[in-house]
C-alpha cells in the first residue's frame, strides 16, 4: 500500500495529530506512533462483530457514567492510538476527538493479522506509558475468543491478570465488577 500523503505530499517532518485531520476517510485507521504513521487496512466484518459484542457485554454491565465507545482516538506519549473499545471513566469530556489517558479506566484490542504484532507489543507499552489502568487483548482461538486480561503494575508495565475464554465464564473486576460469558460472542 502506498504510503498516504499530506496534503499531496508526505510531510517533511514527523506526522502530529492535527495531520490525520487531512487523510482520506476510506477505512483504514490511521494511527501515529512516535512521529510515525501506522495504516492499517479496513478489518473484516468478523472482527468488527467481536469487538461490537464486547462493547455490548461491557455496556450492559457498566455502572451510570461509564462509557464505552468503539474505535475513539486515544492520546498516549508520542502518539495517538485507536482501540477496538475503549471504556471512559465518568466525567470524561463527550465532545472530544481523541481522548485523554486519564479518562480512560480500559482499552481493548481485537488481533486480526494485519495488527497482531502492534497489539501484543508497540499498543501495551504505549498504554502503559500513558498509565492506562487495563488493557484487554483478544484473540480468535480454534474454539472461540480469548480475552487476555493485563493490569498496569508500578505504573511501568503490564501484568497478565489471567486469560478467559468460550469455556470459562469469568467474574472480572476491571473496569468494574461484571460478570463476561465468551461463549456468546462470535467464533
Amino acid at each position: 500500500m502506498a504510503q498516504p500523503t499530506f496534503g499531496g505530499r508526505r510531510p517533511d517532518r514527523s506526522w502530529r495529530e492535527q495531520d490525520l485531520l487531512d487523510l482520506p476517510e476510506d477505512g483504514n485507521r490511521y494511527e501515529l506512533i512516535d512521529g510515525s504513521l501506522h495504516v492499517t487496512p479496513p478489518a473484516g466484518p468478523d472482527h468488527h462483530e467481536l469487538a461490537d459484542d464486547i462493547r455490548m457485554a461491557l455496556r450492559q454491565a457498566a455502572p451510570d457514567g461509564w462509557r464505552v465507545i468503539r474505535e475513539i482516538g486515544v492520546r498516549v506519549p508520542g502518539g495517538n492510538l485507536i482501540p477496538d473499545v475503549t471504556v471512559l471513566k465518568p466525567g470524561a469530556p463527550r465532545d472530544r476527538m481523541w481522548a485523554q489517558p486519564t479518562d480512560v479506566a480500559l482499552v481493548v484490542e481485537v488481533e486480526s493479522p494485519n495488527s497482531r504484532r502492534h497489539d501484543r507489543f508497540t499498543k501495551p507499552a504505549l498504554y502503559a506509558e500513558a498509565a492506562i489502568p487495563a488493557y484487554w487483548r483478544v484473540e480468535r482461538g480454534d474454539f472461540g475468543p480469548v480475552v487476555y486480561r493485563y493490569e498496569l503494575a508500578k505504573g511501568l508495565h503490564y501484568d497478565l491478570l489471567g486469560t478467559f475464554g468460550p469455556d470459562d465464564p469469568v467474574e472480572v473486576t476491571e473496569p468494574w465488577p461484571m460478570r463476561l460469558d465468551p461463549s456468546t460472542w462470535p467464533r
